[in-house]
């Protein structure tokens, strides 16, 4: 929809004058052209278009107003003319003429004519691309950055901005700006409005502004990019995509490192776990840790890759823990874990630190989580800098469940779930076998055999299945699924989808498709799970000719950009959530393949006829390679058209059509009558008919197509899915809006214009306006078919994503001001990703187009256009950026071969225009073209409208010239060994070409001059070129004496075109100089500083042309000079130079370099320096400052570089060049004079606020203008409560409030006596502290300063940006300053705190006080901007710079430095810099710099420790130590090695004599040691000492916190702080310092007081002024002139690099360096740090009883559950020396008895809180390694057997630091005293010394929950070693001082080693009736047993006897 308004001609004017008229629609106002002159009639014929998206209502009013226009004063307006809109809503078209209305509602007889239309097309949306935007060309030729013009001048096109806005064209295409003020607008009445100026002045804008809109806010204005829309813009051209090179697929350097630190609650019994940590295919171990579930390991891993990044995302990174590895078996997997390298790199700092990885068991998913494990994980590419973290004790009690190591957003249950990757079929397969066997075959058997076996493999965290092989199938059918079982959401990002083709010997990819998982779910609360098609996706790789070898292969492998459509494949996805407790379910995870249901062809969308057509318009720039044989250019879709290598494309037949076949309808609709069905016998015409290239130039060929310009047109069959597509664009053409906006905000932001903040609303209120689009029009024609689930959902996730973003960018917009800018533009950063994530469609509809150069029938370059940009739409939203547009393509080598300086130069440059659409739709596939030609048809299609032509014949054409002004370019690539190169510029236009001379050894070459192109013959429309003329090519090479010209770097441009009948006037003409970005591959190397006008050659010929009069330049022959309205305004500037000298020069053609000398030049002048006589002995230079001057542009974003060459002069007066630099801006020297106001006192006020203010009448009096600041170092400051603003003349005492303080800490104290801790420890001894104890505090400060930082959520650099421009309005940084008295040294710019409220809580955690140092986390030259405060560094450079492959960095390619200085300013010296006391005119601006004569110098380097070392030997461990250079001194503490520690901690000092300038730079390394062979450099950091030596920042002795002169804060320097402050007054000619009375001291205009006396080494207390001077030190930034921060005492934290590994740290150290003049009073001795010597303890451990044990065994006898109990103790890290007590056999209750004593000496390191133990690795190891492990006692319940193994109970693992203190009995003794779900009190064993108490030992049942096992009684005894020694125990209950036995019951034997007893106690006790019963009746039975034994011989005798 839009709203069209053509305004004729208004008449009846009065007089005569310049007129300009307002239009005026829905807030929104465009201003016409000023009709210059005019006197009853004003004739402007001028047409504005308002795009609305939303019906206009009836009542809507239109608004036109005629002013009289004025350049001077505000335009006085005339009449106004307002129209209600009913009739134009109902009739669409309205002419009306009606007079004018002034101010007063009176008519008045001046008329207007105007013509109103409303478009309204069946609710299609009207658009705002871009050519709503750009005006025509005038205007985008805006007002250049120089041109200072007070109004829109005479002759100028329509336009609404205003002249300060100024244009920013990036690759040639302007972006204009226009001014629109907010959306509410004055009441008719209002009378304010007559003199409204028609363009607006930047300044006058604000209170314009206010008056406008009823005191509307300036800073609610916005600069929107739309600008009234004249009839005549035509935007046919769309713009060229200038970075080249390929950057995906070419390898890079990456390092993985993990850091395996502990495991806890692993599922098992008695484990001995180890962890197994793969990355891709390599796998390492940690250490075994035996009998135990929570093993210690603190291991540190390293994996190096080499491989491209798409490889290095996907690799899955896996830790497991196994049971019980050893050499002979491989262990039980207890449970894994894992995600892909690209989860990781994604995360903030790309790293994981301190997470716990929940282990899940893969074969059994049904069972619950496995235990954690504990690591640090991180991916470094080269030159990411990753910010550990600072190491420091780890002390936190650990929250498993809040650090889970899982990516934001992921919950923490993950469900176990399916993945069904269902596999239907593929078609248009490459042939991938040779024919030869296939054409035997066919001789003899006569069958023809398709040369493929496809089968298709889905890979997906790190498993991969795969589909039956489909024998001899171009179009195989699979119909099957393979399923994956994973956790979800699942942590590889990535599934890869690959149809590989079967072979005997290997198999080979055809194809590759990634499935990227975020793109097909949506995991917010209204999301969805992962879902895909069933869908067609396109694989694309390389061409499809069958070769044996490929050399593209990895494209296949989707590596890199395909270059030619493989294969077509469709699938679906589909994600099921497993419910584990189902019984049926299968528990393995392996990877499954079945068969799928098939599903009907159409599910994809109806079959429809695309057609595709193309137009050559030129084809120029061929590379001279392919020069000599004839070209033809190729297009593809798919395959059709592909006539070479298609061969396998299905003849899909065009779809028969019935009857009543709804697209005949369609057709019959669409069709005018001439065409009813011609497209029957279309055939595809594919290529370009060949032709011989012509030559342009030495290095490129054109062809000569002239007016005959050949057309290509293909007809294809796809699935109509243009829906997906439509979206698609709809959101990239937003994006693409976005990212415009964006760039300029930046680039006005870049180049200091005023009001970028405008700019960034009118890009909020344009992106809310097309998130309001997106809206309406995505939502239609969703009901087809063929939609897929996925389709619904995206589409609703995508409507709710952009509902939300607009509403965003609405609130957005009102919070943008001056100085939030920066930071909301990183905020719409990230729209534009989002906006970008959701524009790309995971489903495929029409595969992308391929346009081939062939040369010789060979494939030789190819450029790609995705099929998206150029579909056809009748909605303007949903069109294709590039379709029926004309545009550039650059080819490129296809795969490896466009890698590197290949890649670089074009093979060709293509014009072509570019249309797809459905055939149907095929009338306006013309429509883009530009005008004026005839169509050229093939016999058959003669007469019909709709037929394509062959090629198209130019009738109209015009001649030009063009003038292109190359005046300089700056920072170009270095292109010779030298380190400079002989650039000259090339300059294409259409097919001409010409280049500027050659300027020998620049970077920076300043050419000046004018390229005239004659004859120039451009195809089409005057019109049409006036807007839209072809782009002009620049490449700048290096002219190379043998040899073709090396390129180095290109860039476009679009010229400003004046017609035949424009005045050569302002403000268009002449154009202005503009930078232009060079790139060179896809890094950008340089600026080109040029002005490019196309001038149309009329009929009167050249004559009519503007002279081209520019000064003829003698010397230079015919080269002709950029013209003097082009070329910069200059001034006369002085620049002056400091010399100071040169260092570390190598040697140059293996000469040392001797007698060197500066040479400076800049634009042409130059100054040299003074000859340094003998380098080696001296390389200072003895003349200091020099100067030259120079006429530089006034505009100093032009100025040009200036650059320094450093030459050795040798014998016979030869030079040999060293190296060079060029200062590409000089801005940063240009002399600003000081503001009038003295101080600055923007920082004082912030530093001043840490301090309550008693203003006006503090303690003592003062006279007006001074600033008192009193120190109190003792107490540190908790609350804030007053601000203090301070003015130059404010009279201020700050005064820290005591009394304050005292309640504070007894609040503290009353606080803390609820814990356990002791209060007294507030108070540490003085004696027990020492160095160590301050760093550990202050590490504990530095911790919690970026906790803070993290809270506040702002960035330093915006806060910098914030201080800068709020000025004293900078809100107060609460928690930084709530602790400012006691370190003042913070950084300055952290972010504001919670607010001075919670302040004074939340940081002192009941802290001892202990002085601090300042820990800095960095280098400390990047904290104090590198010391460069007056003494600058530059790095010369010799040698090409390098390519990625060269790999030759920036410090390889440096040879060595210059120091010194520039200052660069107006002439006439600032009065009043000469006029000043004690100035030295040999100095100029360099007043007050030291001597440069040799000094002697100690240098005292302390090196604390390192961290992360990179590991160096076979076991991933390493043997540092330290090695230092410094000149020719060279230390190797390699006696001292820390032997397999890769965070050592060293504890040294080295003291090294050097001698300034000559030894200068420190190099502290960090060595392997190794047995055998040389050691290894692990890495290394420099130093520059001189300019730390040199700087007003005073590096040389960081300033103490506080003054003492004993104990372990000793002060270092032997300059006292009086002394070290007088001095500083002295230099910087400060009045001061004035001590007096006791306690005070006055600076300049500021008075400082601290406490007066100072307590030494016995107690005695002595007057002092030392604490006073330190607080004027300590704030010395804050006094007027010379202030400036000086360095405290301090510990800097400095990478480790080695030169074989660039760009990736191998760890860091920690030192810092002291410096003392040997002139000055001798230093003391070095402080002691020393490493702590781990104290020695004794720990006793009495077990007294169990209780309530589980009973385990059955009686063997009796059946009765009982269990055989021990107790088993260790300290962690000492299992070999597990204790166990004696066996407490058979008991009944659970209950044990053991008395029993365990001894556990340790050494123990109290500041970290570790038990240190050295022990030998393994039997082989040469050393003892010492490992730091926490304090842990673990007690375990075992249930003793003998003849198979113990059962392990229960156990409890106590932190002797921090443990639940025990409970009194038994009863009272709970499993969730372990478990901390109750609140019990902890103790500390080194503070109680002595523990009693039951504690609950625990253990996992089968659900894997927490059950109690038993209660044990012990007691824990600390004792020192001396204490253990005087007071000695026994083992067990062994002499000394024996337990004694424990009682237990009789029960408790071993049965089978007493049967006695064991018949007694068992037999006899349970079974004693049944044993008498028995007894009895054997009794009975040996009675009648006898009875019958005896009986029958007893009756014989009876018989017989008787």
């Amino acid at each position: 929809m839009a709203l069209l308004v053509h305004l004729k001609t208004v008449s009846e004017l009065r007089g005569r004058g310049d007129r300009i008229a307002k239009v005026t629609f829905r807030g929104q106002s465009f201003y016409s052209r000023v009709l210059e002159n005019c006197e009853d009639v004003a004739d402007f014929d001028e047409t504005f278009r308002w795009p609305v998206a939303s019906n206009i209502d009836r009542t809507e009013m239109l608004e036109i107003q005629i002013f009289n226009y004025s350049k001077v004063f505000s335009n006085k307006l005339i009449g106004t003319f307002r129209m209600v809109l009913q009739k134009v809503v109902e009739e669409n078209h309205v002419e009306v003429t009606e007079t004018l209305i002034d101010d007063n509602n009176a008519i008045i007889k001046t008329s207007l004519c105007v013509e109103v239309r409303y478009q309204a097309t069946d609710g299609k949306v009207g658009s705002w691309d871009d050519g709503d935007f750009l005006g025509d060309e005038s205007l985008q030729e805006e007002e250049k950055d120089s041109q200072e013009t007070d109004g829109l001048l005479p002759g100028s096109r329509p336009s609404s901005r205003p002249p300060g806005e100024r244009s920013f064209r990036r690759a040639g295409r302007s972006v204009f700006s226009a001014m629109k003020l907010g959306k509410n607008r004055p009441h008719k009445e209002d009378p304010q409005r007559q003199d409204e100026p028609a363009v607006l002045e930047m300044e006058d804008l604000d209170d314009l502004a206010i008056r406008l809109g009823d005191g509307l806010d300036p800073d609610s204005v916005s600069l929107a990019s739309v600008t009234a829309l004249t009839t005549n813009v035509s935007n046919k051209r769309s713009k060229p995509d200038i970075k080249m090179e390929p950057s995906a697929g070419r390898p890079m350097d990456y390092q993985v490192s993990i850091t395996v630190i502990e495991a806890r609650q692993l599922v098992g019994l008695n484990m001995d776990p180890v962890v197994c940590v793969e990355v891709g295919d390599d796998k390492k171990y940690t250490s075994m840790k035996e009998s135990t579930n929570c093993p210690y390991y603190n291991e540190y891993f390293v994996f190096d890759f080499h491989v491209s990044p798409d490889i290095m995302f996907d690799k899955i990174i896996k830790i497991s823990v196994i049971h019980s590895k050893n050499l002979l078996r491989s262990g039980t997997l207890v449970g894994s874990f894992k995600m892909d390298v690209g989860t990781v790199y994604a995360q903030p700092e790309h790293q994981f630190y301190h997470k716990w990885a929940i282990l899940s068991d893969p074969d059994d998913i049904s069972a619950g989580l496995k235990g954690y494990v504990k690591c640090d994980v991180a991916v470094v590419g080269k030159g990411d800098n990753i910010k550990t973290p600072h190491k420091a004790n780890e002390t936190e009690e650990d929250d498993i469940e809040g650090n889970l190591l899982l990516p934001e957003g992921v919950p923490a249950e993950r469900q176990w779930a399916r993945f069904y990757v269902k596999i239907y079929r593929a078609e248009g397969l490459p042939r991938m076998n040779t024919s030869l066997m296939a054409n035997v075959k066919k001789a003899f058997i006569g069958e023809n055999k398709d040369l493929v076996d496809p089968y298709v493999q889905v890979f997906f965290a790190g498993q991969k299945g795969k589909t039956s092989v489909q024998k001899s199938s171009y179009e195989p059918l699979w119909n099957e699924q393979v399923i994956f079982t994973d956790l979800f959401p699942p942590l590889c990002k990535r599934m890869k989808v690959q149809i590989r083709d079967s072979d005997k010997v290997n198999d080979v990819a055809i194809g590759t498709h990634f499935i990227d998982l975020r793109k097909i779910s949506n995991d917010g609360d209204r999301g969805f799970l992962p879902t895909l098609g069933p869908a067609w996706v396109n694989m694309y790789g390389s061409t499809r000719n069958y070769t044996l070898l490929d050399e593209h292969q990895d494209l296949n492998e989707g590596l890199g950009e395909g270059v030619s459509f493989r294969a077509r494949l469709m699938l679906a996805l589909a994600v099921e959530i497993l419910d584990t407790s189902n019984p049926e379910l299968t528990s393995s995870t392996e990877v499954q393949v079945e068969q799928a249901t098939p599903v009907s062809e159409s599910c994809t969308g109806k079959m429809e006829e695309f057609f595709l057509f193309g137009a050559f318009l030129e084809a120029s720039m061929i590379d001279r390679k392919n020069g000599d044989k004839s070209v033809t250019f190729e297009v593809t879709i798919g395959n059709y058209g592909n006539e070479v290598d298609g061969l396998s494309r299905p003849q899909r037949p065009r779809p028969r059509k019935e009857p009543g076949d709804e697209e005949e309808v369609d057709l019959i609709q669409n069709s005018s009558d001439d065409e009813g069905d011609d497209g029957g016998d279309l055939a595809s015409v594919s290529s370009t008919p060949p032709m011989r290239p012509q030559i342009t130039d030495r290095n490129y060929f054109h062809l000569p197509y002239l007016e005959r310009k050949p057309c290509i047109y293909i007809k294809s069959w796809w699935p109509d899915q243009r829906r997906r597509l439509y979206n698609a664009n709809i959101v990239d053409h937003i994006a693409d809006k976005l990212e415009e906006g964006l760039n300029d905000v930046q680039e006005m932001i870049k180049t200091e214009k005023s009001y970028p903040e405008r700019r960034l609303r009118g890009v909020l209120e344009e992106l809310s306006c097309g998130c309001h689009r997106f809206l309406s029009l995505a939502d239609k024609d969703q009901g087809h078919s063929s939609c897929t689930r996925l389709d619904r959902e995206r589409l609703k996730s995508c409507m709710r994503e952009l509902e939300s973003m607009g509403q965003q960018a609405r609130s957005l917009r009102a919070q943008v001001k001056r100085h939030t800018v920066r930071d909301k533009l990183r905020l719409c950063q990230n729209f534009l990703q989002k906006l970008r994530f959701l524009a790309d469609e995971p489903q495929h509809s029409i595969p992308d187009v391929f346009v081939w150069m062939m040369s010789n029938n060979k494939r030789v370059a190819y450029a790609r256009v995705p099929s998206k940009d150029l579909l056809f739409s009748i909605v303007e939203e949903e069109l294709g950026k590039d379709c029926a547009k004309v545009k550039t393509l650059f080819l490129k080598l296809p795969g490896k071969r466009g890698f590197g300086s290949a890649g670089w130069t074009v093979q060709a440059k293509l014009e072509l225009y570019l249309w797809l659409g459905l055939s149907k739709q095929r009338k306006d596939f013309l429509c883009g073209l530009p005008c004026g030609f005839e169509e050229v048809k093939v016999a058959q299609g003669l007469g019909l409208h709709s037929f394509p032509p062959i090629s198209l014949v130019y009738t109209k054409k015009q001649a030009f010239q063009l003038r292109a002004h190359m005046y300089q370019a700056r920072s170009l690539f270095a292109a010779d060994s030298s380190g400079l190169s002989d650039p000259f510029a090339r300059v294409f236009f259409i097919n001409q070409s010409q280049c500027t001379e050659v300027l020998n050894e620049t970077l920076c070459p300043t050419w000046d001059q004018m390229l005239v192109f004659d004859n120039l013959e451009l195809y089409g429309e005057a019109q049409e070129l006036r807007d839209d003329p072809p782009i002009i090519v620049i490449e700048i090479y290096d002219q190379d004496s043998m040899g073709k010209a090396d390129f180095m770097g290109r860039t476009f441009a679009k010229p400003l075109v004046k017609m035949a009948d424009e005045a050569y006037c302002p403000p268009r003409f002449p154009p202005q100089l503009e930078y232009y970005q060079i790139y060179r591959g896809n890094a950008t190397a340089g600026d080109l500083l040029a002005a490019f006008e196309l001038l149309q050659i009329g009929p009167a010929g050249k004559a009519d042309l503007p002279p081209i009069n520019g000064p003829v330049d003698v010397d230079r022959g015919p080269i002709m000079p950029v013209p003097v309205g082009i070329r910069p305004v200059l001034s006369k500037y002085r620049v002056e130079v400091l010399f100071w000298g040169l260092r570390d020069l190598k040697r140059v053609n293996l000469a040392q370099v001797d007698r060197p000398r500066v040479d400076i030049e800049c634009a042409g002048k130059g100054v040299q320096s003074s000859l340094i006589h003998n380098y080696k002995k001296n390389p200072n230079f003895n003349t200091l400052v020099k100067w030259f001057e120079v006429d530089l542009p006034e505009n100093e974003l032009l100025h040009p570089p200036l650059n320094i060459r450093v030459v050795d002069c040798r014998a016979f007066g030869r030079y040999t060049l060293v190296g060079s630099h060029a200062v590409s801006s000089l801005r940063r020297f240009i002399y600003r004079r000081p503001d009038g106001s003295a101080p600055s006192w923007n920082s004082t006020v912030r530093h001043l606020q840490g301090y309550h203010g008693l203003c006006n009448g503090g303690p003592f009096s003062c006279p007006t203008g001074e600033v008192v600041v009193s120190m109190e170092p003792e107490v540190p400051i908790k609350k804030l409560e007053t601000m203090v603003k301070l003015d130059a003349t404010s009279d201020a005492i700050i005064k820290v409030d005591v009394a304050e303080e005292e309640k504070e800490k007894k609040k503290k104290k009353k606080k803390k006596k609820g814990t356990a801790e002791e209060p007294e420890e507030e108070e540490p001894d003085q004696s027990m502290l020492d160095w160590w104890s301050k760093y550990f505090a202050s590490i504990d400060t530095m911790k919690e300063q970026l906790r803070q930082q993290e809270v506040s959520g702002i960035d330093v650099e915006d806060k910098e940006e914030m201080d800068s421009s709020e000025g004293l309005k900078g809100p107060m940084k609460g928690k930084e300053k709530a602790r400012a008295a006691k370190e003042e040294k913070k950084k300055r710019t952290q972010g504001p705190g919670p607010g001075p409220g919670q302040g004074s809580e939340a940081p002192e955690k009941k802290k001892p006080k202990i002085d601090e140092l300042k820990v800095y986390p960095k280098e400390l030259e990047s904290e104090f901007d590198n010391f460069e405060d007056w003494l600058h560094t530059f790095n010369l450079l010799r040698g090409k710079t390098g390519d990625d492959e060269d790999g030759s960095t920036e410090e390889e390619r440096t040879v060595g430095r210059f120091k010194g200085s520039l200052c660069v300013y107006k002439v006439p010296l600032p009065e009043d810099v000469s006029r000043e006391a004690g100035y030295d005119p040999t100095y100029g601006m360099f007043q007050g710099i030291p001597s440069n004569d040799p000094i002697n110098v100690l240098v005292r380097i302390y090196v604390v420790r390192a961290t992360d070392l990179h590991p160096a030997d076979i076991n991933g461990k390493a043997d540092p130590y330290i090695a230092i250079r410094l000149g020719k001194t060279d230390i190797r503490d390699k006696e001292n090695y820390i032997s397999k520690q890769l965070n050592p901690v060293f504890g040294k000092s080295f003291d090294i004599e050097a001698s300034f300038p000559m030894e200068s730079m420190l190099t502290v390394a960090v060595y392997d040691w190794d047995l055998v062979g040389t050691d290894d450099l692990i890495g290394e950091t420099k130093i520059d000492l001189e300019n730390r030596f040199y700087s007003k920042h005073r590096a040389t002795c960081g300033i103490a916190h506080t003054y003492s002169i004993h104990g372990y804060n000793i002060w270092r320097d032997p300059m006292k702080p009086s002394q070290i402050l007088t001095r500083l007054c002295k230099e910087g000619k400060v009045d001061g310092p004035h001590f007096g009375p006791p306690g005070r001291v006055k600076v300049a205009n500021h008075v400082f007081t601290g406490p007066s006396e100072v307590e030494d080494e016995n107690g005695q207390r002595k007057p002092t002024d030392e604490h006073v001077a330190l607080s004027a030190l300590r704030h010395w930034e804050d006094i007027p002139r010379v202030g400036c921060r000086l360095v405290p005492e301090h510990v800097e934290t400095r990478p480790l690099l080695n030169p074989d590994k660039p760009g990736i740290e191998q760890g860091r150290l920690e030192l810092w360096v002291d410096m003392f003049p040997m002139d000055m009073p001798a230093p003391g001795t070095p402080l002691d740090i020393s490493p702590r010597k781990p104290k020695k303890y004794e720990l006793r451990v009495i077990v007294w009883n169990t209780d309530e044990v589980v009973l385990e065994d059955d009686d063997f006898f009796t059946g009765e559950k009982s269990s055989d109990i021990f107790v088993r103790g260790w300290l962690k890290g000492q299992q070999e020396d597990k204790q166990d007590t004696d066996v407490h056999y058979h008991s009944l209750t659970g209950e044990g008895n053991f008395n029993w004593r365990y001894l556990f000496p340790f050494d123990y390191l109290a500041a970290e809180e570790k038990i240190v133990i050295s022990k030998k690795e393994s039997m082989f190891s040469w050393d003892e390694t010492e490992y730091k492990i926490p304090a842990r006692l673990t007690l375990q319940i075992w249930d003793a057997d003998h003849f198979s193994a113990d059962d392990f109970l229960g156990a409890i693992e106590l932190d002797l630091n921090r443990f639940p203190r025990g409970a009194k009995t038994a009863k009272q003794c709970t499993m969730e005293m372990a478990t901390g779900e109750v609140d019990v009190p902890l103790v500390s064993i080194f503070k109680q010394k002595r523990v009693k108490g039951w504690w609950p030992l625990l253990a996992r049942n089968e659900n894997d929950e927490f059950e109690l096992t038993g209660k044990v009684e012990a007691e824990l005894h600390l004792l020192t070693a001396e204490e253990a020694e005087k007071n000695p125990v026994g083992l067990a209950r062994n002499e000394p001082d024996p337990l004694e036995k424990p009682n237990r019951p009789d029960t408790s034997f071993i049965w089978f080693l007493n049967p006695l007893k064991s018949a007694r106690y068992f037999l006899w006790h349970t079974y004693r009736w049944l044993l008498l019963k028995l007894l009895l009746l054997l009794l009975l039975l040996l009675l009648l047993a006898l009875f019958l034994y005896s009986g029958p011989g007893y009756l014989a005798k009876k018989i017989l006897g008787a």
